[in-house]
């Protein structure tokens, strides 16, 4: 019989781990959708930078730190990335934090299958592009080879599922995704694998968003909302999550309002009560 799990993976995020009694249960897969805009990737690169911060100061009693954390690009190159993470942030010694992030860059596998030359995206010569592309395996395996490489109690970053999403226009494609996702969440669980997928709203249908929420472990909406002062504010709903849900419904934590700040990124600073 399998043994029961207590143990949770920090997000990093100080002003969210204590709301969830220290962090989030091991192997969970979280779906992070949002509005353009409205706070998800800053939730994604807050989370990277602090945890990596914390990692640096040893073990946290109570808690797993991510042995590895990786971060899944189909479309975006890795400095690109980091650079957009750094620029975040004004923290002393956030460049060295990031190159202890593995980019795993899938961006071939993926543009393959589109009308985008080969030279935008690929470096070699027409000959060994040919020659791997006769023997290129599809995304979604490319995807577990990354997934079976990572060792266990990682954090993992699948930037984004829209772009997979978006591809998948045929009932056979999106099968094959639905399939997919729900076998990875599987095997985060065997792994102790934290998985953030981040996914635009309002790209695909909302029925198809509905079904990706089923599959996932946990569902993080970023939205605006309007406030008293017409003003604009980044919200944060926990729509979902299995086996921690109902404790946050005792205490009625399930909204927050979100502030983004240089320097300590992505914070829940208002704590919204729901009657």
């Amino acid at each position: 019989m399998q043994e029961l799990k207590s143990q949770k993976m920090p997000t990093g995020i100080e002003s969210l781990d204590p709301i969830l009694d220290g962090g989030v249960p091991l192997g969970s897969v979280i779906l992070l959708l949002g509005e353009l805009g409205a706070g998800n990737y800053e939730f994604v690169y807050s989370s990277l930078v602090n945890i990596l911060n914390v990692r640096k100061g040893g073990a946290i009693e109570g808690a797993i730190v991510p042995k590895e954390v990786r971060y899944i690009t189909f479309t975006r190159v890795k400095e690109d990335i980091k650079q957009e993470i750094f620029n975040s942030f004004f923290i002393e010694g956030v460049d060295q934090l990031l190159n202890s992030i593995q980019f795993d860059d899938l961006s071939e596998q993926y543009f393959d299958s589109s009308m985008v030359p080969d030279d935008w995206y690929s470096s070699g010569d027409i000959i060994t592009r040919m020659q791997k592309r006769s023997g290129n395996k599809n995304i979604f395996l490319q995807i577990s080879q990354v997934i079976n490489s990572a060792q266990p109690d990682s954090m993992i970053v699948v930037d984004s599922v829209t772009e997979i999403a978006a591809q998948c226009n045929t009932p056979a494609l999106w099968v094959n995704l639905t399939g997919f996702l729900r076998g990875l969440q599987r095997v985060a669980k065997q792994k102790n694998i934290t998985l953030y997928l981040l996914l635009s709203r309002g790209i695909i249908d909302s029925s198809k968003e509905r079904e990706l929420a089923d599959i996932a472990d946990a569902v993080l909406l970023f939205k605006w909302e309007e406030n008293s002062g017409a003003r604009r504010q980044r919200v944060m709903f926990i729509e979902k999550f299995r086996g921690v849900m109902p404790h946050l419904e005792e205490r009625d934590l399930v909204k927050f309002a979100v502030r983004i700040s240089t320097t300590s990124g992505f914070e829940v600073s208002n704590i919204r009560v729901v009657i």
